[in-house]
Parts: C-alpha cells; sequence; structure tokens
C-alpha cells in the first residue's frame, strides 16, 4: 500500500570550507579545521562574507579583492538523520540547483555529479540506506572551480568568440552573467544555490501538464491534464483533478483510477478570463492535483495557479509597408507590449526573497508596463518572480540562457542543454504570464559581426544554430505546444527563397521590418542624439536604452566619502559598460549629459543630470515606439522593452529601478508615456506634430488644450480644441495654426489633454538645454493635513524631482515634473510616515542658473 510522501529539507547545519588542492577528497571532508557555517540555499559569496573572510565586494572596489574566490575549489558537508518513517518507502535526494560543477558523496562514497546549474538534480538512495532507521548520514559536496573547468573546456574545443566575461563561459551552463557583464561585476558564485531535501515515496506525481485552451467565442475553456506517475501502483489508488475559481468555488473535477501516464480534461463554461495588467483583472483558477488511497489517505498532492486565456504571436501584413508586425494578442485584444528587460535582481541568488520579487513587479505594473523579458544571461528565475507575474498581469517574455555569444554545439553541451530545457519548459510551461519562449539573446547579432551569419556569413561557423532552430523549439512544441516560440532576439525570419534549409534567416539580424530588433543606435554604435529614437523603431524593439546613476542614497552605501565627486576612480569602477575597445561607459555618459545640460560641479548635480537625461531620452523612445501603434493591420511597432528595468548591486547603468529599489526620474517618465491616455508634442525644422495614444477598446472624446509659454513664462498662446481618439490606437492631432508660425524666440510648447477618465500632459521645450538660460521658477511646496503635497510654480520648471532625504521607504505619486505658470500639480506620497514636510526639490532651472 503507498505511503503518503514525506519531505525533509536539508537546510540547517551545513559547513563550508576551501578546498585544500594538497588533500585528497577524504581527506578534504574529514578534515577538522577550517570549517564555517554556512547558508543553504546560499552562495559561497555569501557564506564568505557571513564568515568575515572577505569584504563585501559590492563596496567600493572591493570586487577586485575577491576574485581568488572564483579559483578555489569548495567543500559543503552536512551530517543529517533520515527517519524511521521515511526509510520504510523509496527515498531520493533532490537537489533543485548546484551551481555549478558539483560532486556528492554519501557516507564517504561517491553519489552524483552535475555540471549544470539549471537541471536539478534527483538521486535515489534507497539502496544506500538501511531499511530501518532512524539513521545518521554524512553528505559531501564539492564545487570545483568553473573558471577553472570552462578553461579546461575552451583548451580541448578551442576558444569561441563573445561579448561580455571571459571566454570559457561559453562551455559552462551556468548564469553568464556572474562572469562579469557591462554593468555587472565579475562574481563567479558556486554553491547549493537552490533548495535541498530528502523525499520519501511509494508513489508521487512525476510531471503534471495543464494546456488551457479557449474556444474562438471566449465563452468555453478546457484544461488538458497529462500527469505521469512514479512508483508503485498496486493497490487501490485514485487520481483527482479538482479546479477552483478565484473565489475558491469547484468549478470542475476529474477523477479515475490512477495510472502511470494518465490523461483527462475539465471543462469550464463563461470563464474567468485572466487579462495583462491595465486590460482587465487577473483571475487565477487553482488546480489541486491528488493521489488518494481507498481510505482517504493522501499519498502525493500538487496545486498551481492557471490563469484562463489566449495568447497568440501575430506577424501579418502592415498596411503601405514592408514587411510583417510583431503583435501579441491576448483573447482576441492586440495589445501594445509596452515593458522592460529584467536582470536577476543580486549576484548573490539567496537574497532575493518573494517580497522582493513581488516589489519590482509591482514597480513594473505600477509604471503601466505589461511585459518583463527575463534575458538570456542570467537564470530561469525563482517561482517567486512568475507568482508575480501571474499575480500582475506581467507577460513574460522567456529567454533560455544563451547571451552574447558563438556557442558550441558538441554531443554532450547539446545533451546538457537537453536537459536544462526540459526542466524550465516542464517547470513553466502552466503560468499565465508566460508569453514566449526565445532561443538566445544576441547570439545571431554576434555570429554576424564576426561573418558566420547574415548576408555572405559563413554559417557553418554558427554551430548552436542546430539549438535555437532545432532542439529548443522541437522541446517547445512537444512540452508547451501553446506558446510561441522565437529563435532569438533580435532576429529577422525570413520567407519563401530566403530561408535555408534548416528555416534560418540569411537577412540581417537587425531588419526593423520583420521581428524583433534591439535598437542600440542611440547609446552604443553610432550614439545617436536621443531625439531621434523615432529613426531607430522596429516591429518589436525589444532593448534599447540610456545611462544614468543611481539615487544618492546608493552611492553613499557603494562609495567611499572621499571618492563621492564626479569622475571619481570608485564612481567610474561602478560603471561596467564598455565597448570593444575599452571601458567607456563613463564616457559615453558623459558626452550625453554634455550634450544636454552644462556641467554639474557636485555628485548630487551629476547623479540629477544623468538621470534626467536618461528621464528624457526614454520619454523620446516611449512616445516614438507608441506613436507607431496605429489602428489594427498597421500597427508598426508592437512592443519596446527598455534595456533595463532593474539593478543587481550599486551601480550606474542602464536600469530604471536602482539596486535600492528606487524608482528613478525615467520611471515617472516611462510611467506617464505608457499611461493608457498619453500624449506627445514634437518640435522640429517641419513644424510642430502632435499625436494622442489611447489604450481603451472604445473610442474617446478629449478637450485638448494648446499653450506656448516663454521660458519666463508669459503666454503665447492657449487655445482648446475637441478630439474623438481611435479604441486602442494612435491618433495624429492637428496643432492650432499659431503653432506653426515661427517664434523667432524659445517656447515651450505644451498639451494637456482632458477625459473623463483622465488627463494626460506633454511638453515640447526648447532643446538643447544648455543652450538656454532658465529663470528661477519660484517653486512652492505645501504639505495638506492628509499628507498630500502641492507643487507649484511661478514661472516654467523643468523636471522638478521631489526627494525627502532620510526617508528611503517615501514614494511620490508621481515625479519629475513640468510645471507651468498657475497650474499646480496634487501629489500623494507613501511611505513617509508623517515626514513629508522635509521635501527638497531640485530642478533644471536651478541646477543650469543656481540662485545667487
Amino acid at each position: 500500500m503507498a505511503r503518503p510522501l514525506l519531505q525533509q529539507p536539508l537546510h540547517e547545519g551545513w559547513r563550508f570550507r576551501a578546498a585544500d588542492p594538497r588533500l585528497g577528497d577524504t581527506e578534504q571532508f574529514t578534515a577538522t579545521d577550517g570549517w564555517h557555517a554556512a547558508t543553504v540555499p546560499g552562495t559561497v559569496y555569501q557564506d564568505l562574507i557571513d564568515s568575515g573572510a572577505i569584504p563585501d565586494p559590492l563596496v567600493g572596489r572591493q570586487e577586485a579583492a575577491v576574485q581568488w574566490v572564483a579559483e578555489r575549489d569548495w567543500c559543503y558537508r552536512l551530517d543529517f538523520e533520515v527517519g524511521a518513517d521515511a526509510l520504510r518507502a523509496r527515498v531520493a535526494l533532490v537537489c533543485e540547483g548546484l551551481d555549478t560543477f558539483a560532486r556528492l558523496w554519501l557516507d564517504g562514497q561517491p553519489l552524483a555529479e552535475s555540471d549544470n546549474m539549471f537541471v536539478p538534480l534527483r538521486t535515489d538512495l534507497t539502496d544506500r540506506l538501511p531499511h530501518a532507521g532512524p539513521s545518521r548520514h554524512t553528505l559531501w559536496i564539492r564545487f570545483d572551480s568553473a573558471l577553472r573547468r570552462g578553461r579546461a573546456l575552451e583548451a580541448h574545443h578551442g576558444a569561441r568568440p563573445l561579448w561580455n566575461g571571459d571566454p570559457s563561459r561559453l562551455y559552462v551552463r551556468k548564469a553568464p552573467y556572474h562572469y562579469g557583464w557591462d554593468w555587472g561585476p565579475t562574481l563567479l558564485t558556486c554553491g547549493p544555490w537552490k533548495a535541498i531535501r530528502l523525499e520519501s515515496a511509494d508513489l508521487r506525481i512525476a510531471e503534471l501538464a495543464s494546456p488551457v485552451t479557449l474556444g474562438d467565442d471566449l465563452a468555453h475553456a478546457r484544461v488538458d491534464l497529462h500527469t505521469r506517475l512514479d512508483g508503485d501502483l498496486s493497490g487501490h489508488v485514485t487520481l483527482e483533478h479538482t479546479l477552483l475559481d478565484h473565489a475558491g468555488t469547484p468549478v470542475a473535477t476529474h477523477r479515475s483510477p490512477a495510472t502511470a501516464q494518465h490523461t483527462a480534461a475539465l471543462s469550464v463554461e463563461a470563464p474567468q478570463l485572466w487579462w495583462p495588467a491595465g486590460h482587465g483583472a487577473q483571475p487565477l483558477y487553482t488546480l489541486h492535483t491528488r493521489l488518494v488511497r481507498a481510505d482517504g489517505t493522501v499519498v502525493d498532492a500538487q496545486q498551481r495557479r492557471l490563469g484562463l486565456r489566449r495568447l497568440r504571436l501575430v506577424q501579418a501584413p502592415v498596411a503601405g509597408e514592408a514587411g510583417r508586425s510583431f503583435v501579441f494578442e491576448v483573447n482576441g485584444v492586440e495589445v501594445f507590449c509596452g515593458g522592460a528587460n529584467w536582470i536577476p535582481d543580486d549576484n548573490l541568488l539567496n537574497r532575493i526573497t518573494p517580497a522582493r520579487y513581488r516589489e519590482r513587479v509591482q514597480q513594473a505594473v505600477d509604471a503601466h508596463l505589461v511585459m518583463l523579458r527575463v534575458w538570456g544571461g542570467g537564470i530561469y528565475e525563482d517561482d517567486a518572480f512568475y507568482d508575480a507575474c501571474d499575480a500582475l498581469g506581467v507577460l513574460v517574455w522567456q529567454d533560455f540562457v544563451f547571451a552574447c555569444g558563438l556557442y558550441p554545439a558538441h554531443p554532450a553541451f547539446v545533451a546538457s542543454v537537453e536537459a536544462e530545457a526540459r526542466a524550465a519548459i516542464t517547470r513553466l510551461r502552466h503560468r499565465a504570464s508566460l508569453a514566449l519562449w526565445c532561443g538566445n539573446n544576441e547570439d545571431y547579432m554576434l555570429a554576424e559581426a564576426v561573418g558566420a551569419y547574415g548576408p555572405g556569413g559563413d554559417l557553418s561557423r554558427f554551430e548552436a544554430r542546430a539549438i535555437y532552430e532545432q532542439v529548443l523549439p522541437t522541446l517547445c512544441h512537444a512540452l508547451d505546444p501553446g506558446r510561441p516560440y522565437w529563435p532569438g532576439s533580435p532576429y529577422t525570419a525570413s520567407t519563401g527563397a530566403e530561408a535555408t534549409v534548416a528555416g534560418s534567416s540569411v537577412r540581417p539580424s537587425q531588419d526593423p521590418t520583420v521581428g524583433d530588433r534591439h535598437s542600440w543606435e542611440v547609446w552604443h554604435q553610432l550614439m545617436l542624439p536621443y531625439q531621434r529614437y523615432g529613426e531607430v523603431g522596429a516591429r518589436f524593439v525589444s532593448e534599447f536604452g540610456m545611462q544614468s546613476h543611481p539615487s544618492m542614497a546608493v552611492l553613499e552605501q557603494a562609495i567611499p566619502a572621499a571618492e563621492r565627486f564626479p569622475g571619481s576612480r570608485t564612481l567610474q569602477w561602478h560603471n561596467k559598460a564598455f565597448s570593444p575597445v575599452g571601458a567607456d561607459g563613463h564616457r559615453r555618459l558623459a558626452v550625453y549629459r554634455a550634450d544636454t545640460l552644462r556641467h554639474p560641479d557636485t555628485l548630487a548635480a551629476e547623479v540629477y543630470a544623468t538621470q534626467f537625461v536618461q528621464a528624457e531620452a526614454l520619454r523620446h523612445a516611449y512616445e516614438a515606439f507608441r506613436r507607431r501603434w496605429q489602428t489594427a493591420g498597421a500597427r508598426g511597432c508592437g512592443g519596446a522593452l527598455v534595456w533595463q528595468l532593474n539593478d543587481c548591486w550599486p551601480v550606474t547603468s542602464w536600469a530604471i529601478v536602482d539596486s535600492a529599489g528606487t524608482p528613478k526620474p525615467a520611471w515617472y517618465a516611462i510611467r506617464r508615456a505608457m499611461a493608457p491616455l498619453a500624449c506627445g508634442v514634437r518640435r522640429g525644422a517641419s513644424g510642430v506634430a502632435a499625436w494622442a495614444m489611447h489604450a481603451g477598446v472604445q473610442p474617446l472624446t478629449v478637450q485638448a488644450r494648446w499653450q506656448l509659454h516663454t521660458i519666463d513664462g508669459d503666454t503665447v498662446d492657449d487655445a482648446t480644441t475637441a478630439a474623438t481618439l481611435l479604441a486602442n490606437a494612435t491618433t495624429e492631432l492637428a496643432p492650432p495654426p499659431s503653432w506653426s508660425a515661427e517664434p523667432g524666440r524659445p517656447l515651450i510648447a505644451s498639451l494637456q489633454l482632458t477625459a473623463d477618465n483622465g488627463t494626460a500632459r506633454a511638453h515640447a521645450w526648447p532643446e538643447p538645454f544648455r543652450w538656454h538660460r532658465f529663470p528661477d521658477p519660484g517653486l512652492q511646496i505645501a504639505t495638506d493635513a492628509d499628507g498630500t503635497v502641492t507643487v507649484q510654480a511661478t514661472r516654467p520648471a523643468k523636471g522638478v524631482w521631489l526627494e525627502l532625504p532620510g526617508v528611503p521607504g517615501a514614494r511620490f505619486e508621481d515625479n519629475f515634473l513640468d510645471l507651468l505658470p498657475g497650474e499646480p500639480q496634487r501629489l500623494r506620497v507613501t511611505g513617509a510616515a508623517g515626514a513629508a514636510d522635509g521635501i527638497i526639490a531640485t530642478c533644471l532651472n536651478t541646477l543650469q542658473d543656481p540662485p545667487g
């Protein structure tokens, strides 16, 4: 008779030490000296910090002093007891993730090996344990240096081209960003980075697939259930599936005798649909799956949350243009996917709590972003990340973990990749948030850059195409057939005669008329002015960005006091951006700041200046890309994902939320540009352009107020018109005739749209800002009894940034404001706990022309 599954976490009591190269394996673990307490799940860097053996590598330039850690091997050991109840069934050791080259021993005898950070290890211990208990045992794990092992593989197979990090990383199935990236430190962690446990079971649920299908009318849903059981099926055991709606009410049930492979289906009438954030609610159904004995005893059980929705990737002709669209359609509604790229939120992954995941995803939602791309140089994220995306309505573009390299494809490597992909797909395929599987990040670009891809390229050098175009799509089709698969990012698909036998594109990977594109002509490559983002759009812009410093609070924690000045050595250390010829992030940052603003003379002023430029650049980008979201059949751009949402350490980077979780001014600029109702204004040599962006599914009537002001605050024009905005599209607006007249002096053009459901504002200031003297705006800040803040100015104020020093949790409802005379703005402040009367304000006016 099958006994209930027992789980015993193995997280307490671990010890670790550096391996002594003079000792054999047994001597390593039986040595009595050098052992320290270890955290599991955890990393060796965290354990070394906690034991006082190394300084915090994220502070100052201490990263350089800890590189020796990656060159050593590390030993972990645990003494544990197995209870008598567990020994009555089959017992397995389950390691959800070992980073990376690991060898295991049980009671001094070899047990298992692992060489892929992303493949769980399950090892049967039944024949290694006594059949009566309790009994005590010892588990040893030795983690070999990934740097040394990777370099040995590279020496054997040959060096290969890449961007970022040590080239040996291409042979190691480990998070690529651990090797250093152009926004992150080099910290080659190792250790048991995920949970370890014992499982005791006669019979268990080994695998469960639960794909959702919706009828064309969306009035009926079906959940197909494919269950694989592992163990002893003798005796009467029933497999039960019960689906509960979001209120906990059962809506469908299936029961049948358990078999090793079982298929069933649950039908749902009038399903409550799951929608992306801002487009509807996110009701989640709960699926309970149980193995139940005849006497009612539950042998094993699983629970998961399901969202009932239909998603398609639409690639169709674009009216009046070449190429095809790249649009995500959810429940029959095409959705403009304004979003961001996601990197791991820490270098020491065990420090990221579920609450921290939820906070970051909520910050994306609060900025009106509906998609996060889990970038291929990081990890397959923790379940807590996808839980948050499911609950909050964020679509996930999921890269497989390949980034910026010409990867190998020899048999052992491909076999490891297959196991990795299978583990990732089966773990994540039930997620409502999961929108697309993507083969890699920028590997087609890299191959093209070295002549192994694209027109005239030697495709035989690009062996990993077999992974991206055969191995991964085959697995996705078999294990998750309802989800779109895309070979890489960026990628341009070919059709007809252009396609090779393998179906691969031979067109340039960055074709703006087909597929997705990384638009780095701004910042990288040509270093175009950010005002020209509209020229580098694409059908889907999956990367673009502009750097800035993090908040002063972050810099004060990471930069020694003596180094807190513009251009300091330590400040430059915390900017990892580089080009093929060397570290130059600080130089590019200086160019964009100098092209836009006057030179700041303090670190605080430089922080504001770089954040000002980032905010303005990303406002231009989102407005330009979203403007191309025309009516159905004319979706010139289907989405824009800024590089990047978050940071993993205190750094000057492209993130819009710094490592302390503080939103930068760019976050607020994006929030306005991606609001359900938004507008844009541009002044150029050909005149003035204005447009409105409306995400609703019905047309919207608005009042448009058009104003022209001098920079001193005099009103030149003030007119009001009515307009009807197209549903789920951009509507071009006609400015008043007076706006086309040559002003002869610098003017501020302002557009305000007012509707029953809100207000949108856009401003076009004379640029570049450094050419103009903006007078003191006469800022006034008042705090009401309820904590609401009123901000107003007597003259136009650009980029008003509000802060509450010493109150890190304070968040303003809106920030980085453009203010016009006589138009006060009222803002709520959260997390201030009554301290809102200490607000300070910085703006462009006082930065360029400080009072006195």
